[in-house]
């Protein structure tokens, strides 16, 4: 037919580009990052809790200072939103500072809420634990504790993602994507135990080092959960 093949130059492979570099630096820098905002954040637990020898047998002191522990979750959840928008360019310390400060006013009285309940759980789980019927009540405790965490951190989740929510919408929701998502739900409660596990454990390093991926892992499934509700899936 007398047409010519047209040859082409094989490509070159480019490798890894600057974008997928400034991806992972997004990410470690937000990470580390994230674990020194929440040191300082929550200054007075992870101090007392490297000096007391013995912190689950003061456990209700450890809790009521957990109470600054919601704001910098609400903090940090918005650097993790911030680097879900920004990639590279994110600016973990002043998205985590917005974040603080903007959702204070919903994530403290939540805070206050949430370890209230735990506390009247708790005096109440050693209460009933010489009564005839532990066996039972036992674990109707422990649900409602874990329930009461899984509640919390989702509307905390919400108060980012959602930041013109009533905070009464954002409980129900939580409460119905706590139940619906139940599998969620378990992870979530796994990787906080792991987070307070190293915190007891090694304090100082627990806080430098875990904190921050694992509350990514648990960021990522709150946004999954309520961007599901929102899609109607």
């Amino acid at each position: 037919m007398g047409q010519h093949a047209t040859l082409q130059k094989p490509r070159r492979w480019a490798g890894p580009g600057f974008e997928t570099f400034g991806s992972i630096f997004g990410f470690v820098y937000t990470f580390l990052a994230g674990n020194v905002m929440l040191a300082l954040a929550n200054a007075p637990l992870v101090l007392c809790l490297a000096l007391v020898a013995d912190p689950v047998a003061s456990w209700p002191f450890f809790l009521a200072l957990s109470v600054t522990v919601p704001p910098s979750l609400g903090g940090l959840f918005a650097a993790f939103q911030a680097l879900n928008d920004d990639g590279g360019a994110v600016k973990p310390f002043a998205s985590f500072l917005r974040g603080y400060v903007r959702g204070f006013r919903r994530t403290a009285p939540l805070g206050l809420a949430a370890i209230a309940l735990l506390l009247f759980l708790g005096v109440d789980l050693v209460a009933v634990q010489s009564l005839p019927a532990a066996a039972v009540l036992i674990p109707i405790i422990a649900v409602a504790a874990a329930a009461t965490v899984s509640v919390a951190v989702l509307v905390i989740a919400g108060v980012v993602l959602l930041p013109d929510a009533r905070l009464k919408s954002l409980a129900k929701a939580s409460l119905y994507l706590c139940v619906q998502r139940w599998y969620l739900s378990v992870a979530m409660l796994v990787l906080l135990g792991i987070i307070a596990s190293a915190a007891l454990l090694q304090p100082v390093l627990g806080v430098a080092l875990a904190p921050a991926p694992l509350l990514f892992v648990v960021w990522s499934n709150a946004a999954f959960a309520f961007h599901a509700v929102l899609r109607g899936d």
